[in-house]
């Protein structure tokens, strides 16, 4: 049976849930304010930069604020970063208790928000519905944890496992709501990696288009494009690629200083290179450059060498794979290039989280349980 907590935290997770797409490289958060077990103002963090959940509340409450409970799914902040510190609002507004699902993972507040209410009188629970408020900050968190962001790796498939014809061939695979589902994973992320063959075989924009998006606030999101980041060891990208000339900004990481950068560069691309001891991109060293850039969630669409490539190396935390009731046949590729399993002993095991139908389609969402194999080859 559900705690009073819980039922207002609940409440304060569905608020949050409506910055989903747009507080990026900020924390989804939410705050209701209740007092006499009446909800009298509610907030949520609509954009970075903008004023943060529990601000907003306080400004709708006024002066209903005093003497009343703020349910907050994240610990409010201590520190002057674009906005002043909630906490030192909260407490001026007379708010007697403050209830939290998680501690903030910043190191820049990570208990000190809580201490400062403490020390002000200001009665503090946390950890309620501790779970769900992690679910919704997953990037945010492992970001501040570990320098790198989440990264899920996107991928569509026939029943039979074929990514694409023999020729190359692809669209479409899935139907439409799967490809608008992909819409909003792109619109959630902060950058999107993929590799320079997919580049040059299928010429894709990955931008985030309201049309396809299916939400109230899509002409919102779209303002904000994810970062597209090209992963190109020689930087063989076309200068014509459709996506060097889409709304947003293209990162092109190679691993070799050569004269194809020089020119990239020169025509306003932004290159950069990070090589690892074979000679190809350093796929960790591209993560953390991202993490550094303040991204949270990176969604990986590329090929099935570029995909495996991250998969071998332990750098996915999640599967996202779109399966259509097709069959393409044995000519056609495959889900994954994963070199070196040659056993059962090297297989590479997932746990399965979630599984839907997304229109025609199903929608498979894993995590990997366990890696093995060695990593022979990359784009």
């Amino acid at each position: 049976m559900e705690t009073i907590h819980e039922v207002y935290m609940a409440r304060a997770l569905q608020l949050a849930k409506r910055g989903l797409y747009t507080t990026d490289p900020n924390p989804r958060v939410g705050c209701v304010l209740v007092k006499e077990d009446q909800i009298v103002a509610e907030g949520w963090h609509r954009k970075a930069g903008e004023r943060h959940a529990e601000i907003e509340a306080l400004k709708v409450a006024g002066e209903e604020a005093r003497g009343a409970t703020a349910y907050v799914t994240l610990e409010p902040c201590s520190h002057t970063g674009k906005t002043p510190p909630c906490v030192d609002q909260l407490i001026a507004a007379g708010i007697s208790r403050v209830v939290c699902a998680m501690q903030d993972p910043n190191p820049l507040v990570s208990g000190q928000g809580f201490e400062k209410l403490r020390q002000a009188g200001i009665k503090v629970v946390n950890g309620v519905l501790e779970q769900q408020a992690k679910a919704l900050n997953p990037g945010f968190i492992k970001r501040m944890r570990q320098e790198l962001p989440l990264v899920r790796c996107k991928l569509a498939m026939s029943l039979d496992g074929r990514t694409a014809m023999a020729s190359g061939e692809s669209q479409w695979i899935t139907g439409a709501a799967a490809r608008s589902d992909v819409q909003r994973l792109r619109a959630r992320s902060s950058a999107i990696i993929t590799g320079v063959g997919t580049v040059s075989l299928d010429n894709p924009s990955l931008t985030v288009r309201s049309e396809e998006l299916g939400l109230d606030n899509a002409e919102e999101v779209v303002m904000h494009q994810p970062l597209r980041v090209v992963l190109d060891s020689q930087f063989r990208i076309p200068v014509r690629a459709k996506l060097l000339s889409q709304p947003g900004d293209v990162l092109v990481v190679g691993a070799e200083e050569n004269n194809a950068r020089t020119a990239l560069s020169g025509q306003g691309v932004e290159t950069l290179t990070l090589s690892s001891t074979t000679g190809r991109v350093d796929l960790l060293a591209v993560l953390k450059e991202l993490a550094r850039r303040e991204c949270n969630e990176v969604l990986v669409e590329a090929g099935a060498t570029l995909s495996g490539a991250f998969l071998q190396q332990g750098l996915v935390d999640e599967l996202v794979i779109y399966v259509a009731p097709k069959l393409l046949g044995g000519e056609a590729r495959g889900l994954f290039h994963l070199p070196g399993l040659e056993s059962m002993s090297d297989q590479i095991k997932l746990e399965i989280k979630d599984v839907r139908n997304v229109g025609e389609d199903l929608r498979i969402n894993a995590i990997v349980a366990a890696v093995s194999g060695t990593l022979n080859e990359q784009n």
